[in-house]
């Protein structure tokens, strides 16, 4: 069964009414809030009651702009093509840039308050969005002049933002040469990509392959699209007074550098295990020179674990249940109500993501759904993200925005619920492919993911001299991924493209959008160990720590489950549960 997702729940159409008269209350608010700061932060008085109008304000701002600029991503994601869905993001995108302006002149008019702290204090509004207020008057010193900002965010719209839909636009309808069994196709790159799970060897080097050459197609587009982008980024960054893109980067994520640092020192620890895990499969898979790119992928076993949708969601939610009804009643409601948009199409993104509707409280899931276990996994984590956002569902739309590092959390613990489930029913050679599959997974996210770090931080150091060019970009993620998998792949079957299929290397305001998926691998593992140790006690304690996601640095949330994030313990702590992992797997056969 195919499953298209219901948007209705937002709009009906972009004709009807109440779509219309919620752009026109858009446009309405924003010129409201424009006059308001100008008329209302050029004097300290009554600073309380001002601060209290900005809040709520914001908060239904934001709601209604979660439905607007939402209903028309999702509309696009499904449907790169649609030109309505593209002009109101588009225009949503252009109208939110003029609240560049009011929002500098609010933050410089807070930062410069005396006693914010006793005011605050005062106010249970405030007392309430006490994370925001203090977060927004510190980064106050990193904005430029209300001028400035207001015009940099007009031109990000005809800048990077218009460079990330061409490279969106040309990625999703990439179309692929490929012969199969003897008879030429052309099918969409999300399909192709999907083929490296097939049981054929000759299936998968074939896509592979047959990706690499379409990637020729829009190469150079692509290599314009990110010196575009990271030019901007790093021109921004050092204007406001960061040391670098990785600092700004750190103080969106609401992450020091000690914590960063210390993780990636285990991380580093970690690769001989994951290069001990690489080899076996190579060997496994019949290779004598390490495993090729196109391998990383391939299952191994036996067993062919194939899953229908139905099934999918049946395997899901039993074993969700296992830790929570409310995890496993808000995934059946997930499928039940159409949230998950679940298979390859041409014109639909590929991979997979899940958009938290704030303000209807709900959430929308998409997928490139083939059947493979991976597949059962990657809809687990992604009803992850949407059962993160049901735990904030309560919480203003001010407190339920979290950084990016802790959003993954939810995600790969919902995936360590499904795999550990798994493999307690599994037959032996079944446990072998589950295990099999969750290494797979975790190597991705610490070796893979280290190497998407080095290549974002070599090409930053380079852009900032010049723009780099398609063979420059290649031979960076080649060292890349030599230098973070080492020996283990072989070198004659690397892909210099990785950094065309990843998304997120062109969205100018997540750079670096790659150590938070390490982070919540391995705050996940930490938080899964505590959760065998304190069984269902544990619960409460899980759902209010994701509920103060948003209102919280990420030592502090850490703290609320006893964590140290600054602790390098803490870290090889987690990692030895995925070594453990690694040599169960090499000793299995």
């Amino acid at each position: 069964m195919d499953m298209n997702w219901s948007l209705n729940e937002l709009y009906t159409s972009f004709k009807s009414k109440k779509f219309k008269d919620d752009m026109v209350s858009f446009e309405n608010s924003i010129e409201y809030i424009k006059k308001w700061t100008l008329e209302n932060c050029k004097t300290s008085n009554n600073p309380k009651e001002k601060i209290e109008t900005y809040i709520n304000f914001e908060n239904e701002f934001n709601d209604l702009v979660n439905k607007l600029y939402n209903y028309a991503e999702l509309s696009t994601s499904v449907d790169t093509k649609n030109e309505v869905a593209n002009k109101i993001s588009e225009r949503i995108a252009f109208k939110m840039s003029e609240l560049a302006k009011p929002s500098t002149i609010f933050s410089k008019w807070l930062n410069s308050i005396e006693d914010l702290d006793s005011l605050i204090e005062d106010s249970p509004l405030l007392k309430s969005h006490n994370y925001y207020l203090k977060n927004l008057a510190k980064n106050a010193k990193f904005l430029l002049s209300d001028v400035e900002e207001q015009l940099m965010a007009k031109m990000k719209n005809s800048g990077s933002d218009a460079w990330s839909r061409l490279q969106n636009v040309l990625s999703s309808n990439l179309i692929v040469d490929i012969n199969i069994n003897g008879e030429a196709k052309k099918l969409p790159l999300s399909m192709v990509r999907n083929m490296a799970y097939d049981n054929d060897k000759s299936i998968r080097k074939n896509a592979y392959e047959s990706e690499l050459r379409a990637y020729d197609k829009i190469a150079e587009s692509s290599a314009s699209a990110l010196n575009s982008i990271k030019g901007e980024v790093i021109t921004l960054s050092y204007a406001r007074g960061y040391e670098s893109v990785l600092q700004n980067t750190l103080e969106d994520s609401r992450m020091d550098k000690e914590t960063l640092d210390v993780m990636l020192s285990v991380m580093m620890e970690s690769i001989p295990s994951f290069q001990k895990y690489f080899k076996k499969k190579a060997e496994l898979l019949g290779h004598s020179n390490g495993l090729p790119f196109y391998e990383l992928f391939a299952p191994v076993g036996n067993v062919n674990m194939h899953f229908t949708l139905d099934e999918a969601r049946v395997f899901i939610v039993k074993n969700f249940r296992a830790f929570s009804d409310k995890l496993a009643n808000y995934a059946d409601n997930a499928f039940e109500h159409n949230w998950i948009d679940s298979t390859p199409k041409e014109g639909k993104v590929g991979g997979a993501f899940c958009e938290n509707l704030h303000s209807i409280k709900e959430s929308r899931i998409l997928s490139n759904f083939t059947g493979s276990f991976n597949d059962v996994s990657t809809l687990a984590h992604e009803l992850g993200h949407g059962y993160h956002g049901l735990c904030l569902s309560n919480e203003s739309a001010l407190n339920s925005d979290y950084p990016m590092p802790i959003a993954e959390t939810a995600s790969i613990f919902c995936e360590t619920i499904i795999s550990n489930a798994a493999i307690e029913s599994a037959t032996s050679e079944e446990s072998f492919v589950i295990l099999e599959n969750d290494i797979s997974s975790n190597a991705q996210v610490i070796v893979d993911i280290l190497s998407r770090y080095l290549f974002e931080s070599e090409l930053f150091k380079r852009r900032e001299h010049s723009s780099l060019s398609v063979n420059e970009l290649k031979d960076i993620m080649i060292k890349a991924q030599k230098d973070a998998y080492g020996s283990s792949l072989d070198e004659n079957f690397l892909h210099p493209y990785m950094w065309i299929c990843k998304p997120h290397y062109y969205d100018a305001s997540s750079n670096f959008y790659n150590f938070p998926y390490a982070f919540g691998l391995l705050f996940s593992k930490g938080l899964y160990a505590k959760y065998l140790k304190a069984g269902d006690s544990f619960i409460h304690d899980y759902d209010a720590l994701l509920s103060a996601t948003g209102k919280n640095d990420l030592v502090d949330v850490a703290k609320i489950m006893n964590i140290d994030l600054h602790s390098i313990d803490f870290w090889r702590s987690s990692l030895k549960l995925i070594e453990l992992d690694i040599e169960k797997f090499i000793n299995m056969k």
